[in-house]
């Protein structure tokens, strides 16, 4: 409108254009060409001109501008039929929804929703104009570089890759999905997406499809390489794992088999999908919690489950124990750190001849902060966590009430009722039944296990007194819910009555979100034997017995090795490694001191006394940027401030 409304701009470049050529063609024979960057602009501006042919009618504002005039020029092809009577043809997702507003015809059974609303928006904007003309000047006056590039001799996708380096970012679905189709013959791409990409796009969804599949992807290249890509590092991890993986058209043809079996699995567990009912229930949970980081996990054990490796009530327990595993440790307010590395390697770690057992095994022997809290644990923290504002608050209350239940109580018609009111200004019957210290005991067990429990009548409970909650219409009496089981049998609420409930649902829970069970005998089989070491303490002099460091690497040894039960030793042939994940401080042994190399950045370290020096690039031994010096006890304590960063760091890395 403002390049059409202005005489003094002659233009309005659009940008570029990008297609590949198949060879020379004449005038009178033109065979279809492959945009591979443009597709936007081309089909919003042929959105634009059939919204326009509409308005205009029998009218002509510009020369040029009637509505048989638009559609000849810009839309269609008159004389050709099928495909070819199309100047623009989209991608399957889209196409029937496109073809249907340029013939006029009513929307597909699943319309491509966006084409709809972007049609709909300029027909609504043309409505508003009584004067087409500077529309048209406008359209008139738009420019584009065309760039046709030659299949035998240009390589489309680094093109494509160039021109989409800067502007809003293509998604990494879109970008791994032209690095597929890119390099292969048309017919190949056709039958490639066709038969594998568009089924995917469909069980994605097309509103879901951008940001799922790039999880997805994530989680399918952190089963196949063992490493957890960045969410936004996803495409260039492909193209590494693609690399080695698809060498030739055969192999990438089974690469993209793959990823279309691993998204079915994915959408199968992620959406609900899961034609067995059965399944489709033991993996409604997992949903509910909202947690992401099992997946890699899941999607191999259903890849395994669909081979016939895993039976069926064998993959129903499992993923109740990965259910158990996420809650329990949120329960218990162990840091979320490293659960998807633990997720990411935990089916390598598998023996899958004793598949059940294997599994058990690996959950029980996690140590430290990727442990499996158990029940003493869990009950513990369960009865005195506020679970009233815990994310996850639904969630629990609906698996306690319907475990074991063969008709569910649909908890979402119920809301959360404190038995012991909310109101800081509590009336005087409970004041009376909690006693002296009430505020004290409100305040304490308000929001906990004991005191939450479900109704559908609280707003006729209020404040009103126990006795009145219990015995009132649909009272605690009356209720059929099984979280208000007993109640009907107290005489009063107060701080005893509250802990024995507790008791007793935190017993219930532990049956709710059970933790595998091993024989000592079984278990120890399992336990990782120590590594044969090339190296002892003897293979570095300055710290073996009599060495003039030995007493203080000794001292140091012991503190580091206290900072966590997943501390682990190395001694290699330059220095001693101290390992969680990875390596977080390397010891350097040399004659008057203990070189200290810190596995992390220089700019994250808080070092007060400045006594760390960037090593960025100088080649020294041990891993890091961070290097520091150490020559006596007494800097100990120090220093071990320095290290507990690195692992911190390490072990909050996720």
């Amino acid at each position: 409108m403002r390049t059409g409304s202005n005489e003094t701009v002659s233009s309005h470049f659009l940008g570029s254009v990008v297609y590949v050529e198949k060879g020379l063609y004449t005038v009178s024979l033109r065979p279809s060409l492959l945009v591979i960057d443009g597709q936007q602009r081309l089909t919003t501006m042929s959105r634009l001109l059939e919204a326009l042919a509409r308005r205009v009618g029998n009218t002509e504002p510009l020369d040029g501008f009637s509505a048989v005039k638009i559609r000849n020029h810009y839309l269609q092809n008159s004389l050709e039929s099928g495909d070819r009577r199309y100047k623009l043809i989209l991608s399957k997702a889209d196409r029937d929804s496109f073809i249907s507003i340029l013939e006029k015809q009513p929307k597909p059974k699943k319309p491509s929703q966006r084409i709809f609303r972007n049609f709909q928006f300029f027909v609504n904007k043309l409505e508003k104009e009584e004067d087409l003309t500077p529309v048209c000047r406008g359209l008139a006056k738009l420019l584009i570089v065309d760039i046709a590039l030659d299949r035998e001799r240009d390589n489309p996708q680094l093109i494509f890759e160039s021109l989409n380096s800067t502007g809003k970012e293509l998604s990494q679905a879109d970008l791994i999905r032209n690095y597929v189709l890119m390099g292969l013959e048309p017919d190949l791409q056709t039958d490639l997406y066709q038969r594998y990409w568009q089924s995917m796009e469909k069980e994605f969804g097309q509103e879901e499809y951008v940001d799922h599949f790039d999880r997805f992807m994530r989680h399918y290249l952190t089963v196949k390489t063992g490493r957890i890509p960045e969410i936004c590092e996803v495409y260039d991890e492909f193209k590494r794992h693609a690399g080695v993986a698809a060498k030739t058209t055969e192999e990438l043809m089974e690469l993209v088999a793959d990823i279309r079996n691993y998204a079915r699995y994915y959408c199968v567990m992620a959406f609900g999908q899961e034609p067995d009912p059965d399944l489709r229930r033991t993996l409604a949970p997992l949903r509910e919690l909202k947690v992401d980081v099992p997946y890699p996990l899941l999607m191999e054990l259903y890849e395994d489950y669909q081979q016939g490796m895993l039976k069926k009530e064998e993959f129903q327990e499992i993923i109740g124990y990965i259910e158990s595993y996420v809650f329990r440790r949120a329960v218990c307010s162990i840091p979320t750190n490293s659960m998807n590395k633990t997720f990411a390697t935990f089916a390598r770690q598998v023996d899958k001849t004793a598949y059940l057992e294997s599994v058990k095994a690996q959950f029980l022997l996690l140590p430290s902060y990727r442990r499996f809290p158990r029940d003493e644990e869990f009950k513990r923290e369960l009865k005195t966590r506020d679970l009233y504002h815990f994310r996850n608050r639904t969630y629990w209350l609906r698996r306690m009430e319907n475990y074991g239940r063969k008709e569910p109580v649909p908890v979402d018609e119920y809301t959360i009722e404190h038995i012991m009111p909310q109101n800081e200004e509590l009336s005087y019957w409970w004041q009376n039944a909690l006693g002296p210290h009430w505020r004290e005991i409100q305040q304490k067990w308000l929001h906990t296990l004991g005191n939450l429990t479900l109704t559908g009548y609280n707003s006729e409970y209020g404040d009103r007194s126990f006795p009145e909650k219990r015995d009132t219409e649909g009272g605690f009496a009356e209720s059929p819910l099984r979280l208000n089981r007993g109640l009907a049998r107290l005489e009063t609420w107060g701080e005893e009555q509250i802990g024995r409930r507790a008791d007793a649902l935190a017993s219930k829970a532990v049956e709710v979100w059970p933790i595998p069970e091993l024989s000592d005998g079984v278990l120890e089989t399992y336990r990782a034997l120590p590594k044969e070491r090339g190296y002892s303490i003897q293979d570095h002099p300055y710290i073996a017995a009599g060495g003039p460091m030995e007493s203080l690497f000794l001292r140091l040894r012991r503190e580091i090795l206290a900072l966590d039960t997943i501390v682990s030793e190395e001694f290699l042939k330059l220095y001693v490694a101290y390992k969680a994940e990875t390596n977080f401080v390397d010891v350097v042994p040399q004659a008057g001191q203990l070189r200290l190399s810190l596995n992390m950045p220089f700019s994250e370290i808080n070092d007060p006394r400045n006594l760390c020096i960037n090593v960025a690039g100088k080649g020294r031994w041990g891993n890091g940027e961070v290097e520091v010096k150490l020559r006596n006890e007494d800097e100990i304590p120090y220093v071990l401030g320095l290290i507990r960063q690195s692992l911190e760091r390490q072990m909050g890395n996720d």
